[in-house]
């Protein structure tokens, strides 16, 4: 939310939307929004979430990010989070995310941290692969120029973890294509 509060709103791309709560968050903010998701289940969830006065600002999509590719320069906000893949997976994907970024357009991608698979603060698949800072989204998405990165950081948030509040970090990045 924090990312994209300031943004005007249009075409929005929510790649992995799982249930929908961050693209309906967004249809309320008054953008026209695909969430998209490899589950139909997430996704008769969302379609069940979505009031009716969002019905047309929304359109849910069965994807498998892994050999789907979004239209090129179609959206002004293409986002994920939360999309753990094995970097070489990642990349292309994130890639792919990238080109469906419209001139003036944002990215916005959050992951969680390589910090949270060493402090202990909850579990995570002890698989490191899977994770990555905000530095190397941004190496890996926007090394050629056309790309202003506003947000690079590893972001702490308080969770609740067997009733107890803790902080882990996520990986976030937002970058304007601005080419």
């Amino acid at each position: 939310m924090e990312e994209v509060s300031g943004l005007t709103p249009g075409r929005a791309l929510e790649a992995g939307c799982g249930e929908g709560a961050d693209s309906l968050w967004l249809a309320r903010q008054g953008w026209t929004v695909t969430g998209t998701d490899v589950s139909q289940v997430a996704l008769d969830r969302a379609a069940g979430h979505t009031p009716p006065e969002l019905a047309g600002q929304v359109t849910w999509r069965r994807t498998d990010v892994l050999d789907w590719m979004p239209e090129t320069a179609a959206y002004q906000l293409v986002f994920t989070t939360f999309l753990h893949l094995p970097s070489h997976v990642r990349r292309q994907v994130f890639a792919g995310l990238a080109e469906a970024v419209a001139p003036g357009g944002s990215l916005v991608v959050v992951l969680h941290h390589p910090r949270d698979l060493t402090d202990g603060a909850v579990p995570r698949p002890p698989e490191p692969d899977l994770f990555c800072t905000a530095d190397e989204l941004a190496d890996d998405l926007v090394p050629a120029g056309g790309w202003t990165v506003h947000t690079r950081e590893a972001r702490p948030r308080t969770v609740t973890h067997e009733g107890r509040e803790v902080t882990v970090h996520d990986a976030v990045l937002r970058a304007e294509r601005t080419a």
